[in-house]
């Protein structure tokens, strides 16, 4: 292989090298020749910055699980419309694909001693600290907590959250700020290099279950857990705008939960990504283009699912209860909270997902652990502060469920 970039050809047309791609086919598709390696190799030589979509960047010669899909015994008309995808990157693109993949590629070397990152992001005062502290007593060395005040400096009530605040900024729900917030948080979190799990917490999150279940649960598998799906609806994809484009196509739009769980990796890529973080800046925002678009429902799914699909669950272990249709989840009050409401919040074993549109499409999946189905959710919300004290009362009994 030559050297990417020797050969400045960036307006070569997909549809000019459909010959070749016919050559390839019956040259070495119908001798047993690996035609996928000869496919990738031919179009890497003529095109240097195409890509195809999905797959990695076509100069490394990996053959990767998308585009294995797409090899010969599929047919020519497949080999073709692999061609017909292929798309000249743009050069912050490029730049792009080459930073992610090399923090994806990078070696895991487990510090001797991994912690949880616990990352509240809240207005002011955290009402159920005493209930974090309950949780958290007893692990000292195996977490870190970190507190995003956005409004007001919080009042600690525990000793854990003392000194625990991080210069913090603005926010206003639905816009850009929430992300930025997340991104700081995060930004905070990864200077300590134990830190290997980073968990994105509200005022009004609560713990479902003991610490060591929590940390075995987040440090026993090698995946971010990411609320992810495609909605067609005017809550997902009607939001999307083609101002995103090239290097965000509708097909690779996204939606979920902001409450994320996500792996060091992870956290690298989205404290690194600027490409796909300032399309989201300028062009999800409630109004644009007549759109009410919410980056902070948007931009991770969309990110992650597009650049590792494989390393999310597309389940947050976050629970929330969405069934009253409205526009903010269901709130408990002191008199809702009961061993029974935690009890059957712990034992929910499977994600749940509806579209937006007329067709309201639910997909329903088992919440899979390392390939093993295991209740889907670590924690909860949204919980009025006057819970509190049924929590504390009941802490001990439900977090052994």
């Amino acid at each position: 292989m030559g050297e990417v970039g020797g050969d400045q050809s960036p307006h070569v047309s997909s549809s000019n090298i459909i010959p070749t791609a016919r050559s390839i086919w019956f040259r070495h598709c119908l001798t047993g020749t690996p035609a996928l390696l000869i496919l990738r190799w031919s179009i890497s030589r003529s095109l240097r910055r195409c890509v195809l979509r999905p797959g990695p960047l076509l100069f490394d010669l990996e053959l990767d699980r998308n585009l294995v899909d797409r090899t010969c015994n599929l047919g020519l008309s497949t080999i073709v419309e692999v061609y017909k995808s292929a798309r000249v990157l743009t050069d912050d693109e490029f730049v792009s694909h080459v930073l992610i993949k090399d923090i994806l590629s990078a070696p895991y070397k487990e510090p001797m001693n991994p912690k949880i990152a616990f990352m509240f992001l809240t207005p002011g005062s955290l009402p159920f600290e005493k209930l974090w502290e309950k949780f958290f007593l007893g692990h000292e060395g195996r977490f870190s907590i970190y507190v995003h005040a956005s409004r007001e400096k919080p009042v600690h009530v525990s000793p854990l959250f003392v000194d625990r605040d991080i210069q913090s900024g603005k926010v206003m729900w639905g816009k850009i700020s929430m992300v930025d917030a997340e991104r700081r948080l995060l930004a905070n979190a990864l200077q300590d290099p134990d830190n290997q799990h980073f968990v994105l917490l509200s005022d009004s999150c609560v713990p479902l279950h003991n610490f060591d279940y929590v940390y075995n649960y987040l440090m026993g598998t090698n995946v971010s857990f990411i609320d992810c799906f495609w909605d067609p609806g005017p809550h997902g994809n009607a939001r999307y705008t083609e101002h995103m484009l090239p290097e965000i196509e509708e097909k690779d739009f996204r939606k979920g939960s902001q409450w994320f769980s996500m792996k060091r990796r992870h956290a690298l890529i989205v404290l690194a990504d600027n490409l796909y973080y300032t399309k989201f800046k300028l062009y999800c925002k409630p109004g644009f283009d007549g759109r009410n678009c919410y980056a902070d429902e948007h931009y991770l799914p969309t990110l992650l699912s597009m650049v590792d699909p494989t390393g999310i669950s597309n389940w947050s272990v976050t629970h929330v209860d969405w069934s009253e249709g409205k526009w903010h989840p269901k709130a408990y009050r002191a008199q809702d909270v009961t061993f029974e409401l935690l009890k059957n919040v712990t034992s929910i074993d499977e994600s749940y997902h509806v579209t937006s549109d007329e067709k309201k499409m639910v997909t329903v999946k088992p919440c899979l652990w390392n390939g093993m189905k295991r209740p889907c959710y670590l924690f909860g919300r949204k919980f009025y502060p006057e819970a509190l004290d049924n929590l504390m009362q009941l802490f001990s009994n439900y977090t052994l469920i």
